[in-house]
């Protein structure tokens, strides 16, 4: 009994202190948090049997959003209408932002307008965004670069989105929103997208005299979209070392990739020595060029007949520790081909197996070409037998082989040659066929040419013009051909086209 008596004179000696009871447990802030949860999640039950029913209303979704918060004696919140904007059609949109602008009182979170007009742009409803975005003060809130960002990013998809930008950022500043420097890396991006490389370089240099950090990202960039788009853009002239060197003055540090695409841009213009250039400056900033840069550059400095630095170029990246790769031998043994040290492209490629590297196709084309170039026609034969039994061969190689026997005057060797490619599947119309087609009418062997005429239109390769000119001209009246060959002669437009499906394109 002591106990309790204690106990109630402490409880009265509070009560006379303060003059109120203690604050009940059930309007404490953590309580309204769990109200606004419970109805917020109420109300996302509740709209998902809706929208599974199918709703024409938007006054049913609202109906819904009070109730959901009304049973739990709250207002509804900023998130719910976040919530709501996502989740439903665009028409139930405008009475939501209505009801926002007029009867909620709370300071709308502009991440709520964001994905609004994202959700607008991305659906091609620009205008509807543009007309969110200068609304925002409306709704108790102050704009900034998030939503202009947001807004910029969307219009900028398309032409007509790009169209409406110069008036947003017009307007914009009406709004007090001061561009920021993501903003400049949407519009820069944009512009590159669409190949106004120019207008993207403009506004880089307003954002370095305004006092912005160069942007690494964006730098390189401009520089990729120069180095793709020159001659497409007009900028023939535009000497893409000196802008290179230009955007390191001002901050920028081009990486790997960035001196990659600057080799390539220069070795395609045909500037290897410029190229080795700007492979030594990459050396003396720190950096060790991988295999692809040395083998542009090695490509480069062959084209230009560099030999000598191509040798020392190759050594170098040996000395490195770099592996070469089949495009790597094949930009060298071009070099040893292109001085007639056909020798010196064989070793290369023994080489080249014994480390495992397999030569390619190309590598083995450039030795055939090597070999018909230096009129060793034996060789080239051996070499076109040996490159089949490894399976090198292609229709180039044939091709190779069959305009240098026809311009040495061996006509029949290049005509057994073709039917060879015939049964292979690998003869397609080319001026050397109707060359040997001819050749041959000339020597006589009418029979020969007529024979060879009827396998190839048996294969679906039609002849050109002036082979069935020489196969007239020669024959005369003797031909007897089937008539479905008459016919493609006398009508070979119709032919070929009822063939179409059929006929391999040639080239």
């Amino acid at each position: 009994m002591a106990a309790r008596g204690r106990t109630f004179s402490l409880g009265n000696k509070y009560l006379r202190k303060h003059r109120k009871w203690p604050i009940s447990a059930y309007k404490t802030k953590w309580h309204q948090t769990f109200n606004q949860a419970q109805a917020l999640q109420t109300l996302k039950r509740r709209s998902l049997l809706l929208d599974a029913n199918g709703v024409e209303n938007p006054s049913h979704l609202l109906s819904i959003l009070t109730h959901s918060f009304n049973s739990y004696d709250r207002e509804p919140t900023p998130q719910a209408y976040h919530f709501l904007i996502k989740t439903s059609r665009f028409d139930h949109i405008p009475p939501l932002l209505h009801r926002i602008e007029f009867v909620e009182k709370f300071e709308t979170p502009e991440y709520v307008f964001a994905e609004l007009i994202r959700l607008y742009g991305y659906a091609g409803r620009f205008d509807d965004a543009v007309e969110v975005f200068f609304r925002i003060p409306n709704f108790r809130c102050v704009p900034s670069a998030l939503s202009l960002n947001s807004l910029l990013s969307v219009l900028c998809r398309s032409s007509k989105g790009l169209g409406m930008v110069p008036g947003v950022l017009m307007k914009s500043r009406v709004l007090n929103i001061r561009i920021e420097e993501s903003s400049f890396r949407i519009l820069i991006t944009a512009l590159c997208r669409i190949g106004r490389v120019g207008c993207a370089i403009e506004i880089l240099n307003c954002t370095i005299s305004d006092g912005y950090d160069v942007d690494m990202r964006i730098c390189s960039l401009i520089l990729s979209s120069v180095c793709k788009q020159r001659k497409g853009l007009g900028l023939a002239d535009f000497e893409v070392l000196s802008f290179l060197e230009a955007m390191k003055q001002v901050g920028f540090c081009p990486g790997m990739m960035d001196y990659s695409k600057v080799i390539r841009i220069l070795v395609k213009e045909n500037r290897g020595l410029d190229a080795l250039e700007v492979l030594g400056k990459m050396k003396a900033e720190g950096m060790k060029p991988d295999i692809v840069c040395y083998t542009m550059v090695l490509n480069g400095i062959i084209v230009e007949g560099e030999y000598g630095k191509a040798d020392e170029l190759f050594d170098e990246l040996l000395v490195l520790g770099l592996v070469p790769d089949v495009y790597t031998y094949n930009a060298y043994i071009n070099g040893l081909c292109k001085q007639n040290n056909v020798q010196g492209g064989l070793d290369m490629i023994s080489r080249m197996e014994e480390l495992g590297c397999n030569p390619n196709s190309i590598t083995y084309n450039q030795i055939l070409k090597a070999l018909c170039r230096t009129e060793e026609l034996d060789r080239a034969k051996e070499y076109l037998t040996e490159m089949s039994l490894k399976g090198g061969a292609d229709l180039h190689t044939y091709r190779i082989i069959l305009k240098c026997l026809s311009g040495k005057g061996e006509i029949v060797e290049a005509c057994v040659l073709m039917e060879k490619m015939l049964d292979k599947c690998l003869c397609l119309r080319c001026s050397t066929c109707d060359e040997i087609i001819s050749r041959l009418c000339q020597r006589g062997l009418v029979c020969r040419a007529l024979d060879l005429l009827e396998k190839m239109i048996g294969k679906n390769v039609a002849p050109g013009a002036r082979a069935w000119e020489a196969v007239v001209l020669s024959a005369g009246s003797e031909i007897s051909l089937p008539e479905a060959i008459w016919t493609g002669l006398v009508n070979p437009v119709e032919t070929q086209r009822s063939k179409a499906a059929g006929v391999v394109t040639m080239i």
